[in-house]
């Protein structure tokens, strides 16, 4: 039985689908609501992966003040409004995309699925999103760059000890079309996280998720035997320059000078720090906090966004991680003046229970939902969403 409905709105199409399908005893092939999504994730995957994925620093308690500082807000929706033409579609960094979603960087995705970030771009690109791939990922990002096609990508960087190496991957970056770069910044080192400890795992130790420093001459040249023909050495150089405590604003400089590129700031919380990116350069930032896995006890990402966007004005792009989970939430991110939102833990859990369609599955239902949100409260573009769509609990 076909769907004939005519509507612009994608989360009526994405309803009827499943309606239509439910005639025919059909039922979605993965939880709907986050929660079941996540217990259902932890029950099919190993133990060290489901933690790792699902941790947070210390106690965990950054991620749940990202989701207390979405209750803080209410959505107040308008009346007899014309939403027949609306439409979820913007433009992000020269790209049209299909909504204001970016799949944000995970890395060692290995971990999820064996297909890894091949199976995200490949989803990414049958919807019209970007997806960021991470600098840790299992699989090359010139692999990655071919399975996503035409579609828009970025490329996020960990800024490690060494700038050559650095230098090379943006350098590889741009030569597969990625078409930004996503600095992450709150990595100086990595946080006590409780369920890794207690698992005493560490991907990257077991050889996971390096597959951009394995294949990338600057980095191979360092070596003194090959990966392929023992890897630990190569594991231990990685361990020795992932990380990079020592770096400063000034030495944002070698980074701006080496692409032309839009580079993002991923990490930003104060409105200090996001004068300092756009003084030193920066296209945008993304106001976050490492989805709770950095600063236990730090302040939820949502609180900041304000604060951040009043900083920047017009001088920047301001996207939002940390804490996403439907489509109210997205709604409240772009009110409180993001551009658009970055999808992490969820899309990894689709990842894990069912490959490209599982990453599908769950990002096709939030748009849907963030779509149906957008036009029940009464706008037809999230250029018209802001402020005063909202109230404060």
């Amino acid at each position: 039985m076909e769907n004939n409905i005519q509507t612009p709105f994608v989360g009526v199409q994405r309803q009827m689908q499943i309606y239509m399908q439910g005639l025919q005893n059909i039922r979605p092939q993965l939880p709907v609501a986050f929660e079941d999504l996540e217990a259902k994730a932890r029950q099919e995957m190993k133990p060290q992966a489901f933690g790792y994925i699902a941790g947070g620093a210390g106690g965990g308690s950054t991620m749940q003040n990202n989701q207390d500082a979405f209750k803080k807000w209410q959505i107040l929706p308008r009346m007899l409004r014309n939403v027949s033409t609306a439409t979820s579609k913007i433009e992000l960094l020269g790209h049209q995309i299909a909504a204001p979603i970016v799949l944000a960087p995970i890395g060692v995705l290995s971990i999820a699925h064996p297909e890894a970030e091949i199976a995200v771009a490949k989803a990414a690109r049958a919807m019209n999103i970007p997806f960021t791939l991470s600098t840790v990922s299992a699989k090359p990002l010139e692999a990655v760059a071919q399975a996503s096609g035409d579609a828009p990508r970025f490329f996020q960087l960990y800024w490690g000890r060494n700038p050559e190496f650095m230098k090379s991957l943006i350098s590889r970056a741009e030569a597969s079309g990625y078409s930004a770069i996503m600095v992450t910044l709150d990595t100086r080192m990595l946080a006590w996280r409780e369920l890794d400890i207690q698992n005493a795992y560490l991907p990257f130790f077991f050889g996971e998720g390096l597959a951009n420093y394995f294949s990338d001459p600057v980095f191979r040249a360092t070596l003194s035997e090959m990966p392929e023909k023992n890897p630990l050495p190569a594991i231990m150089q990685f361990g020795q320059i992932f990380t990079n405590p020592e770096l400063t604003w000034d030495d944002f400089k070698v980074l701006r000078e080496h692409t032309k590129l839009p580079i993002i700031l991923k990490g930003i919380l104060h409105p200090d720090d996001a004068r300092m990116a756009m003084d030193y350069g920066a296209d945008g930032v993304v106001v976050s906090n490492h989805g709770g896995r950095q600063v236990d006890g730090s302040v939820g990402a949502l609180d900041m966004l304000p604060k951040v966007v009043e900083a920047i004005g017009d001088r920047g792009t301001v996207l939002f991680d940390s804490g996403i989970r439907r489509g109210s939430d997205v709604f409240k991110a772009i009110a409180l003046g993001a551009k658009a939102v970055l999808l992490g833990r969820s899309y990894a859990y689709g990842l894990a229970l069912n490959g490209e369609e599982g990453v599908k599955e769950v990002t096709m239902n939030l748009i849907a939902d963030a779509d149906l949100t957008l036009g029940l409260s009464g706008c037809t573009h999230w250029s018209e969403v802001g402020m005063e769509h909202l109230i404060k609990a």
